[in-house]
């Protein structure tokens, strides 16, 4: 019981500092900025038509789309970039306890932040959609018209019809939600081993996680190489596999049809990649060498 009380106290410790970090309400205040700009089309097409949304379509149809989930990913570049946090007291705390228990309280924390972050999002969409939602699990007449009419294509909102035929809302928020924080945890994860690897190499290493999720897309890739119908499909398939972005982005899931990864493959990647970047860290941390703020090193 006293190990996990100090794996507690390590997570809250960096929790204390958020009141005072201004790169953490900057961090949530872009999330919630992008939130606005992100879900605008598909309000303002509702409001242009008439019609409500389901409480939970504009996050469906904003990061059902792989580069919004990748804008909104960044936000952890800012939110995570001083991992380890080396402030004053963290020497007498780990007089008090082992490396390894103070290692734990920061993945814990890890994980907690960026749940809390996701859940901000998500929180955020629902908001903003104020007067214009309804609750029940039935997709709205706006989710028909754009998936059905070909214009969610043409505006650049995914409402695919194998979405609306083959799940409801609340499952499908539920699905979105959890490749969107499998996401965001292992880049979570890769920001802070990167950092604890040396200086601040967790942001480069971020941003180079992000880049090549956006870089294996296959409407880069078509572009690109200029491929045809057949070789787009084959891009299609081959780089929903090898790309983390593509494995965050629902619609590029197999529904029964297709050659796509499952939803329960993409959840296992992400689980087995954040368990094994968390391990690597544990690893990390044995040879590392600590200069706390306020000391000479």
């Amino acid at each position: 019981m006293d190990s996990l009380r100090q794996i507690r106290m390590a997570a809250m410790g960096n929790f204390g500092r958020w009141g005072r970090s201004p790169q953490v309400w900057l961090a949530f205040g872009l999330g919630f900025v992008a939130c606005f700009l992100l879900s605008g089309k598909a309000l303002d097409f509702a409001q242009q038509q008439g019609t409500l949304l389901q409480l939970f379509e504009p996050f469906i149809w904003t990061f059902g789309d792989a580069n919004s989930i990748l804008l909104i990913s960044l936000c952890l570049l800012l939110l995570f970039a001083d991992l380890p946090n080396l402030d004053n007291e963290v020497p007498l705390f780990l007089v008090r306890t082992t490396r390894a228990r103070w290692m734990a309280g920061q993945l814990l924390y890890l994980v907690l932040a960026t749940t809390l972050f996701v859940g901000f999002i998500l929180a955020s969409t629902c908001l903003l959609a104020g007067s214009q939602a309804y609750r029940a699990n039935l997709w709205s007449d706006t989710a028909g018209i754009l998936g059905y009419s070909g214009i969610g294509e043409s505006i650049a909102i995914p409402a695919f019809v194998k979405v609306l035929e083959l799940t409801f809302p609340y499952a499908c928020a539920a699905h979105i939600f959890g490749l969107v924080l499998g996401y965001s945890l292992l880049l979570s994860a890769l920001i802070f081993f990167f950092n604890l690897l040396g200086g601040r190499a967790g942001m480069a290493a971020g941003a180079v996680f992000s880049g090549f999720g956006f870089f294996l897309t296959p409407q880069v890739i078509s572009g690109w190489f200029r491929l045809n119908s057949q070789q787009t499909r084959i891009a299609n398939i081959l780089f929903g596999w090898l790309s983390p972005l593509n494995h965050a982005t629902y619609y590029m899931h197999n529904f029964g049809y297709d050659n796509l990864p499952r939803l329960e493959h993409s959840y296992a990647f992400f689980f087995g990649a954040s368990l094994v970047v968390y391990l690597l860290a544990f690893w990390r941390v044995r040879g590392y060498s600590f200069n706390f703020t306020g000391t000479e090193r």
